[in-house]
């Protein structure tokens, strides 16, 4: 159990979210093991009384986490590598890169945030604890070290001589539990040469304004705003000097932080903090009544199921990203509602889920198998999922898209419901 907050220590919380037990999100199973012993962990997000600061009430080891065949690559969608290649090339024109200057991706999966910098001519390097993940990356000529981001890995960056002008971790700096030490690392690598992290991840007040409560699960240890980001990072003698919001993974944002008067703070950094004082993120009321609609979702979700169980619907969870574990779970949508879940990535193909153990299928399972509705879980990429299944719409299906609010999308009002898609 975590007790103190990991910001600034203090130990008195607000916990206004309890999803239940849940297994790891992306500890999906093999088929062998259909009768192993499952470990579920409590799932509750509060908010420090002191800081601010949301995060989750327990700590599952990162080893069990991250180095048990981790099943995501960060490349299966056209969104994803946009999304990142454009990411390479707005850092290279906004710090004026030149070339063969150094960039380290922390988290860094398979590499494609990397092979786009690369292309650039830049020297890169990734670090990442999976080690099936660093497999694939260094197959694809992406140098990626299998470790953790810690004291060890600095030494390592010194001894090679590794000084990155660019530190970037994309949908990592929620799962670390150490952010002292991470600050601290941080700190020492960018005054070496003028350096700037970059940090890329959900934006609480996007989860609290969407309902995006699936977006909750063990990985993601912390949820970020940048209010009491700005005052932990200046007790390192680090200050965020940018925020950009991004839309990606339901609502994002980019922080680049560097050394105290090592660059001019935008005016983004006020007007991000403004925002989330504006929508009362941290007023406890407002958090019950947040509660109360992840729980109406809910409801609303399993009648619609039930409904449809009842007139003899056959219905499947199209993708397996790990928010859809924490949807599932949370639900307990079972083999009595949906058949069998799909995804796209071929490294969870014939698996079986956390916790509910539905077979994972390839996507094209939707048509062979005469399926009337694909409950959407990759509900952050419903545009492209359902423009890639289209024919299950023209057969007649129909797309369940649960989040942020519950929505059935057929042929018929495809073009209403979901702007510019044709």
């Amino acid at each position: 159990m975590k007790f103190k907050c990991r910001l600034c220590n203090h130990s008195k919380h607000f916990m206004y979210l309890d999803l239940g037990m849940h297994p790891p999100s992306d500890q999906f199973l093999k088929k062998d093991q259909t009768n192993s012993k499952i470990t579920y962990y409590p799932l509750k997000i509060t908010m420090c009384e002191k800081c601010k600061f949301h995060q989750l009430t327990y700590n599952v080891a990162p080893e069990e986490l991250y180095q048990k065949n981790y099943p995501y690559e960060s490349s299966k969608t056209k969104a994803g590598f946009m999304h990142f290649n454009n990411f390479a090339v707005s850092i290279f024109k906004q710090y004026k890169l030149k070339e063969k200057e150094k960039v380290l991706d922390i988290g860094s999966n398979v590499g494609t945030l990397l092979a786009a910098f690369k292309k650039k001519n830049l020297t890169v390097m990734g670090v990442d604890p999976a080690k099936n993940i660093c497999n694939l990356a260094n197959k694809n000529n992406i140098k990626t070290i299998n470790s953790f981001f810690d004291k060890d890995f600095v030494k390592f960056l010194i001894k090679k001589k590794f000084y990155p002008k660019i530190i970037t971790a994309t949908n990592v700096f929620a799962h670390i539990d150490d952010l002292k030490g991470f600050a601290k690392n941080i700190n020492f690598l960018l005054k070496k040469n003028k350096g700037v992290l970059i940090i890329e991840a959900p934006h609480f007040l996007e989860l609290y304004k969407k309902l995006e409560y699936d977006t909750i699960y063990h990985e993601h240890l912390s949820y970020i705003t940048i209010k009491p980001l700005k005052v932990f990072f200046e007790k390192y003698s680090l200050e965020i000097i940018n925020v950009e919001k991004k839309d990606f993974h339901g609502g994002s944002l980019r922080i680049h932080v560097a050394a105290k008067n090592s660059y001019k703070i935008q005016n983004s950094v006020k007007k991000i903090i403004k925002d989330e004082d504006k929508n009362g993120i941290n007023i406890k009321s407002n958090l019950i009544k947040f509660s109360k609609k992840v729980e109406h979702n809910r409801l609303q979700i399993t009648k619609l199921l039930t409904d449809l169980k009842l007139k003899k619907k056959r219905i499947v969870a199209l993708s397996a990203p790990a928010k859809g574990m924490t949807l599932l779970n949370y639900l307990k949508l079972d083999k009595t509602y949906l058949e069998f879940a799909t995804e796209k990535s071929k490294i969870k193909q014939n698996l079986l889920t956390p916790g509910l153990k539905l077979d994972v299928k390839k996507d094209v399972a939707i048509l062979n198998q005469k399926i009337d509705y694909a409950l959407l879980l990759a509900w952050n990429f419903s545009t492209e999922i359902i423009k890639n299944n289209f024919q299950f719409l023209k057969k007649g299906g129909s797309f369940i898209v649960p989040i942020p609010k519950v929505q059935i999308i057929t042929l018929k009002n495809v073009k209403n419901k979901i702007k510019n898609f044709f």
